[in-house]
């Protein structure tokens, strides 16, 4: 196993961001992880993928083991603080493969920093067009979209459950909820689980992440809160879409957004049999699929 080193840095805004480095070839590619998660939940993909490739894994502002100074308010914050990363330890030309909310943040980050990443791959990624919060407790009831930070803060659906769970180290509830939605055929061995557990916990900015997916817009359409302010058009990258068959947590309404606002310039694969972590339902898949995107010659 090529070897894998913890460091940390210090952004100019006051941030300090902390990131694993592991040894590898020329093609460089930055892992962006999602929401309850940070850099740890791509070991897996870190420890097996091939040499070839130059892997970093940031943890993001509020994640892990990067501090959290200042609250984010946008998917843009995380974005900016990618490129003030990328410039402190003079990263360049490298690829970005982002999960879930981590799509959301390498979608915003080539748009607004073009010339710095050269592909692009979203996994399980949120929309163009963001992820909606809503207030439904029961089936019964008609859904009402939150609109402010206030109200997600509030949410007795989503956000009080999780961030109780967080304060009491309560395992068995977050269990119970990826086992849910994420983990719903296989799981991570028993150790692995027990630390990535414990890696939620580390979350500083559970209410802030919630908002700022339900005001992400970068289509030409409304999401029903924000209108779309057309960055998507600002994409000139080659992007791979890998969308799990049976994922519970972005549902195949939103990968189609996600896939009809992108148009030509993604390429896209289902990953048969897996939900919202390939990482663990089909590691081999995955990697398959991520690498010969990566290692395939850009078409000038």
């Amino acid at each position: 196993m090529s070897k894998v080193i913890m460091k940390e840095v210090l952004l100019p805004n006051g941030e300090t961001l902390a990131y694993q480095e592991r040894e590898g070839g020329d093609i460089k590619v930055l892992l962006v992880h999602g929401n309850m998660t940070s850099s740890k939940h791509w070991d897996l993909v870190i420890e097996n993928m091939d040499d070839k490739f130059k892997v970093y894994a940031v943890d993001l502002r509020g994640f892990g083991r990067s501090s959290y100074q200042q609250p984010i308010m946008s998917i843009k914050d995380f974005s900016d603080d990618l490129k003030l990363f990328a410039d402190q330890i003079g990263l360049s030309n490298f690829a970005i493969a982002g999960w879930s909310t981590g799509g959301a943040v390498g979608m915003q980050f080539v748009a607004d920093y073009p010339g710095n990443c050269n592909k692009l791959i979203l996994l399980a990624s949120a929309s163009t067009r963001g992820y909606p919060l809503d207030g439904k407790l029961t089936e019964m009831e008609v859904p009402r979209r939150l609109t402010m930070h206030e109200e997600i803060k509030q949410d007795l659906m989503r956000t009080i459950p999780i961030q109780t769970a967080y304060d009491t180290n309560d395992v068995a509830m977050l269990k119970l909820i990826w086992n849910s939605v994420i983990y719903t055929h296989n799981q991570p061995e028993p150790d692995r689980y027990e630390e990535y557990v414990q890696d939620m916990r580390t979350q500083r900015n559970l209410a802030e992440v919630y908002h700022a997916l339900n005001t992400f817009n970068i289509s030409h359409k409304s999401n029903g809160l924000v209108e779309g302010n057309g960055r998507v058009d600002d994409i000139h990258v080659p992007v791979l879409v890998l969308y799990g068959e049976r994922d519970m947590v972005v549902v195949r309404e939103m990968t189609n957004e996600l896939i009809g606002d992108l148009g030509k310039k993604a390429k896209v694969v289902e990953l048969k049999n897996c939900g919202h972590s390939a990482l663990v339902d089909d590691l081999p898949q995955l990697l398959n699929a991520m690498e010969q995107f990566l290692d395939r010659e850009v078409q000038v």
